[in-house]
């Protein structure tokens, strides 16, 4: 039987950025993002679009948030971002007009293959339709879209594609029901 061998994970033809660039975000997203002590939402999208976020007007985000890669990310408008949520994009993020994502949520990027010896990296691209809501405390995983309107409840991990217009639960989720907005 194989094992796992991490002396030999090689990562190093996934580029995410300019080292430079990178460096200077982990700094900026420490002292006014991850610090729970800076609650401007103002001065965090300014920084945002300086480093190559495209975002939307009336976005509101929260303290604690922590984005890995902001030039891979897409914000639309009237988006709200709740207190520790964790923007893991290794790949591109994409979050539409008129969604949340409560707080505690995980947008997950990334992941590991347990299949190989080398535990090689996995990235795929995230993305949420307009009016989506992502409950406190949940899971999104790579490679997934949220269609518009889908609704992943507090605690829940999206684990497969979440189809518009629907309420989904659990670990992973599963649809329970049609969200119904009335007015």
């Amino acid at each position: 039987m194989k094992t796992v061998d991490l002396s030999r994970f090689d990562n190093s033809g996934w580029k995410p950025g300019n080292k430079l660039k990178i460096a200077a975000w982990y700094f900026i997203n420490v002292l006014f993002f991850i610090n729970p002590l800076n609650p401007s939402s103002g001065l965090k999208v300014w920084l945002l679009r300086l480093f190559g976020t495209k975002i939307g007007k009336n976005v509101v985000i929260k303290p604690a948030v922590n984005i890995k890669f902001p030039w891979l990310l897409e914000i639309g408008n009237n988006v709200w971002i709740g207190e520790k949520v964790w923007i893991d994009n290794l790949a591109s993020v994409v979050i539409g007009n008129n969604c949340c994502v409560s707080q505690g949520a995980l947008l997950l990027c990334g992941n590991h293959n347990y299949k190989t010896t080398t535990f090689d990296l996995i990235v795929g691209a995230i993305t949420l339709e307009d009016g989506v809501w992502i409950g406190a405390q949940s899971i999104v995983c790579q490679g997934i879209v949220c269609k518009s309107h889908a609704l992943l409840t507090v605690n829940s991990v999206a684990t497969t594609d979440l189809e518009g217009y629907t309420i989904y639960q659990g670990n992973p989720a599963k649809e329970i029901r049609q969200r119904l907005i009335e007015k």
